[in-house]
């Protein structure tokens, strides 16, 4: 689908590069169209339809003319309508898309004048003033459009004019100016060319200074202008100015974007060039400094005044995503000791605090602990292990790359001692992993949202996922100093919590918790918690670590657990099911089957978040390596049952990708299926239905369809009444969802084709959809060839009656436009049809034929194994011709078209066609499989019954080559014959349909060339090429080696 909106926009510029030159001459737009262009413009927003198409026809028919922009600026800048913000608004979008199509002058395409755009760059400068936000706003994108195609060759003084004009400006005209900056350096910051960062570091270089020193001035401003209105709180005079200061508080917020981006973009990476980047010391703790003195203010205007209030929400979370942009970026530079610890001390202070009052709002919250979690996670702070490198000349890059690594280690370090650590994890645990009353409350009212929110959301968009992602990366580093404390924090709280706790209280918050803190380090805390113990009850079980930690609190806890089923013991229930899907690789043999009972009952509670993450984690012990499907036998119908069910009862679209995510891996994991088979076709029958639209769904479907084929075997035509139908939808190029269900239904194609016993007309009637397939583009060619070849195998008869026309459009498409891997997977398809039918196939597929002729006599394959393989492909496809029709081969190497495509490619013959596929077939011969070089060497043999006197001059090498693979040749052939033989020993009972790969075996070993006797041939053709050349033909056997002619005769049993 995606292709086929991009051919249709070609076609569309296409007929639109027609039209612009169509009206190239038309006259030039001017203002006394201004009143016309107006009109345009409202009736392109008018509700009646009849009104609104034909303005829209006309725009789009001046778009091109000379004079166009001109016109739209003049209706955008026009004092007269200023209260008409649509009109104008129209405008400004009509002109930022000519911008798009017109300002870079194309090919057939006259474009904007040069004379024009010096105009409306002007213009667009002299209106700065504008006071409506949102048309401020366009102005500042279609300045920055321009920039991008004008900046800096036809447009240098743009940041001059800017610079200048701010000195001089008010509040609001410096507003609008920062507005223009900070899109132009935005869209100039995404020119990844060399000359254009040079460019941007220029301008870095020459707006930083000014930006920063506004910056700071606004701070103070904005500072003054707060504490005045919390002192002015109840007095008359508490409104007066709030409209400037607002002003000045978003020319701020812009001017901070602009210097960040003026640091991230004009300054290469300190991690590449190990160079402090100065500005960074010097404005990170300005940063931090702003957002302390603004968190006061949070509380001040919450319920006061809401707008300043979001201001400061929105400043103090800003101020510390360039602080964490910054890190990122330069943190080399960032890890000086006058920036990280200070930075880094006040984010673990407000994360630790204890006086929850005074803690600022979630949003902050979240952008402290992801500053700390990227500076634990940061390679440039880790210590380096390597010894120290010298270098005569000096100190090497890597060198000075890793002492500045173990400068900012050590400052690390020194952050985070053991005790901090230690309070820091304990913090995250108690305090930010524990449910809330909010939680609890829209976990009851909708269980599924609460699953997917806390299960699939970015972690760094909630206070609870941030705090799971930090406390991983802590424990990940520090886990051998953890590993008790976390340990001891679970036993505390299993202490406080027993199993027969129902009530919601504080304690049984921590279990979850604590739970929760197990679950998502268990590769690391299995070292210190043995998952035997605490899950299974078995008081004689030894214990693995003499450790107190391992007490007999931890015995069996975890299946004590879902002993008690009252309705607020979910919240237990749910993390003993996550727990039970993470730690899948420590439960052992002994325990799987009790865990196994375990996550069934999980997926049979009432609550459908606990069904959910039941769901989840069953899948994950199905797909575990060491699934033990024995155990879980008698299982499979009450779990079948409970996916059933489940699917019924959940609504949101992820719950029914997940179950049915489920259901595809038991069919793909299990070995009893059939028996369920019924079932499973009506839950397919039924999503299926119910999934239209939901393309992500119906590829899950599918996944689960190829599952269930495979799980049927030979007994699949079972679920064709389903399977059909979807299948064919989803191999049409012209469904709406074509673009999204393609990949798995091709899939879904192949694996059908390779299980089905035999053709039905439905399979064969699906194939015409392959043509348009692949004549949109090769992204499917190798599922594609071995859909074909399933087609040939199974049944190529009836296939090539009703599609021979088809598979010769398909190969013509291939074969001579696609790369040396695409042409490798099609000649096997080609061989084995003209190994099949070679009187039908050959006369079908001539211009394919002809194309192989061409690639033979190319050269240009001398040092590439892959170009040697076409070759030899290509040369065995024709020499098999040869030998199964060989008047059709003679037929062909004669054409007239063939000699005229063979000129075209630049292929010159100096002999005759045959005669030089001669040479490629002696040529390739050791490049060859064991059967191509039997197919070769019957080739040659029927050579040399040419009445031609070429014949004689390739003789000794034509004997030399036979002889050869009459003698190499028989070991490899009769490996392939054994391997045949084996696969037709697989076969499960007399009935059973054979396999794809024992129908290809078959086929080898039906094959004429596998028949035929290379000995015998060369034997008689030898003979008759006696007959046809006598005198001249015994003359070439003289010239022969004595040991080489020895040979012959010894090959061919000659006296």
């Amino acid at each position: 689908m995606r292709r086929e909106l991009e051919r249709r926009e070609r076609e569309r510029e296409v007929e639109q590069t027609e039209e612009e030159a169509d009206v190239t001459d038309l006259m030039a737009l001017s203002a006394s169209d201004l009143p016309a262009m107006y009109s345009l413009l409202a009736n392109s927003m008018s509700g009646d339809e009849n009104v609104r198409r034909p303005a829209e026809a006309a725009l789009a028919q001046s778009e091109s003319r000379p004079g166009f922009c001109s016109c739209l600026m003049e209706v955008i800048a026009s004092k007269d309508l200023v209260s008409h913000v649509d009109v104008r608004l129209m405008a400004s979008v009509y002109f930022k898309n000519s911008i798009n199509r017109y300002w870079k002058s194309r090919r057939n395409a006259s474009g904007i004048s040069n004379e024009e755009k010096i105009h409306l760059r002007q213009k667009l400068l002299s209106h700065l003033r504008e006071e409506n936000y949102k048309i401020a706003e366009m102005l500042a994108v279609l300045i920055s459009k321009i920039a991008r195609f004008d900046y800096p060759k036809e447009w240098p003084d743009l940041f001059s004019v800017l610079a200048q004009q701010l000195h001089s400006a008010d509040v609001l005209a410096s507003h609008r100016i920062f507005m223009i900056l900070f899109r132009t350096l935005k869209e100039l910051s995404t020119k990844r060319l060399t000359a254009d960062q040079r460019n941007f570091a220029e301008i870095s270089s020459q707006l930083f200074d000014f930006c920063w020193h506004l910056w700071q001035t606004d701070v103070q401003t904005i500072l003054r202008g707060f504490s005045t209105m919390v002192q002015s709180y109840g007095s008359n005079s508490a409104e007066q100015h709030h409209d400037e200061l607002f002003l000045t508080c978003e020319r701020w917020f812009l001017c901070l974007k602009i210097v960040r981006q003026l640091i991230i973009s004009g300054f290469q990476s300190d991690a590449k060039s190990i160079q402090e980047i100065k500005p960074v010391k010097e404005v990170s703790p300005v940063l931090l400094n702003a957002a302390q003195s603004f968190l006061p203010y949070y509380s001040s205007f919450h319920n006061r005044d809401p707008k300043f209030w979001e201001f400061v929400k929105k400043a103090c979370v800003k101020l510390m995503k360039v602080l964490a942009a910054i890190q990122s970026r330069h943190p080399y530079s960032f890890g000086d000791k006058c920036v990280l610890p200070v930075v880094v001390d006040f984010c673990l202070n407000k994360i630790t605090d204890p006086e929850q009052a005074s803690l600022p709002f979630e949003e902050f919250f979240i952008q402290c602990m992801v500053m700390v979690k990227s500076v634990l996670e940061c390679k440039e702070y880790k210590p380096s292990l390597t010894g120290r490198v010298m270098n005569e000349n000096g100190v090497t890059f890597e060198e000075r790359k890793k002492n500045a690594s173990n400068t900012v280690s050590g400052i690390v370090s020194s952050l985070l001692p053991n005790e901090r650590i230690v309070l820091l994890c304990n913090i995250l645990v108690r305090r930010y992993f524990v449910l809330t009353a909010s939680d609890l409350e829209e976990w009851y009212q909708n269980p599924e949202s609460f699953h997917h929110e806390q299960d699939m959301i970015q972690w760094s968009e909630k206070l609870r996922p941030c705090a799971e992602a930090l406390y991983m990366v802590l424990f990940e580093n520090y886990s051998q100093l953890l590993g008790p404390i976390v340990v001891s924090i679970l036993q505390e709280a299993m202490n406080n919590c027993p199993p027969s706790v129902t009530e919601i209280t504080p304690a049984l918050l921590l279990k979850d918790a604590a739970y929760a803190a197990t679950a998502y380090v268990y590769y690391e805390l299995s070292n210190y918690l043995n998952f035997r113990d605490w899950y299974a009850l078995d008081l004689l079980m030894s214990r693995r670590f003499s450790s107190p930690l391992n007490m007999a609190v931890f015995n069996g806890a975890l299946s004590l657990e879902l002993s008690n089923d009252h309705p607020n013991r979910r919240i237990i229930h749910r993390k003993v099911a996550m727990i039970l899907g993470h730690w899948v690789s420590e439960i052992k043999d002994d325990t799987k089957r009790e865990v196994y009972c375990s996550l069934i009952k999980l997926l049979q509670d009432n609550d459908l978040a606990v069904k959910l993450a039941a769901s989840r984690s069953l899948c994950l012990h199905v797909e575990d390596a060491n699934f033990s499907e024995q155990s879980f036998r008698d299982l499979l119908p009450i779990c079948w049952e409970s996916c059933f069910i489940l699917v019924e009862e959940v609504q949101e679209f992820d719950s029914k990708v997940q179950v049915l995510n489920l259901i595809s891996v038991l069919i793909g994991h299990v070995s009893e299926v059939i028996p369920y088979a019924q079932k499973l076709i009506q839950f397919f029958q039924k999503v299926w239905e119910e999934s239209s639209g939901e393309s992500l769904l119906q590829i899950q479907l599918l996944v689960a369809l190829r599952n269930f084929v495979i799980a049927l075997g030979y007994q699949s035509p079972i679920c064709y009444s389903i399977l059909l139908p979807i299948l064919q939808k989803g191999i049409d190029i012209n469904s709406p969802d074509a673009l999204n269900l393609l990949e798995d239904s091709m899939a879904l194609w192949e694996t059908t084709l390779s299980y089905a016993p035999m053709m039905v007309p439905q399979l064969l009637a699906c194939f015409p959809y392959m043509v348009e397939i692949i004549e949109r583009s090769f992204d499917h060619l190798q599922v594609a060839v071995s859909i074909m070849e399933s087609y040939i195998i199974l049944n190529g008869g009836e296939f090539l009656n009703m599609h021979a026309s088809s598979v010769a459009k398909i190969l013509d498409l291939i074969v001579g436009n696609v790369n040396d891997k695409g042409l490798l997977s099609i000649l096997p398809v080609i061989d084995i049809l003209v190994q099949c039918f070679p009187v039908e196939v050959p006369p079908l597929i001539n211009s394919c034929l002809q194309k192989l002729v061409i690639i033979c006599l190319s050269g240009g394959d001398d040092r590439d194994p892959a170009k040697t393989a076409v070759k030899a492909s290509s040369a065995a496809i024709l020499a098999r011709i040869l030998v199964m029709n060989t008047t059709y081969l003679a037929q062909l190497t004669s054409e007239p078209s063939l000699s005229l495509l063979l000129q075209q490619a630049g292929v010159t013959i100096e002999d005759n066609v045959l005669i030089c596929l001669t040479d490629i077939w002696l040529d390739k011969v050791d490049h060859a499989t064991p059967m191509q070089k039997k197919t070769f060497g019957l080739a040659l043999s029927i050579i040399l019954t040419l009445r031609m006197p070429q014949v004689l001059d390739k003789l000794d090498q034509i004997l030399s080559t036979c002889t050869s693979v009459i003698l190499g040749g028989d070991k490899d052939l009769t490996e392939e014959e054994s391997s045949g033989e084996m696969s037709s020993g697989r076969s499960q009972g007399e009935e059973a349909p054979p396999s794809k790969e024992l129908r290809k075996s078959q086929i080898k070993v039906s094959d004429p060339v596998y028949q035929m006797s290379l000995e015998n041939s060369m034997r008689e053709n030898l003979q008759t090429c006696s007959t046809l050349h006598g005198d001249a033909f015994n003359s070439a056997i003289s010239r022969m080696h004595p040991s080489e002619l020895a040979q012959v005769k010894q090959a061919l049993k000659l006296p």
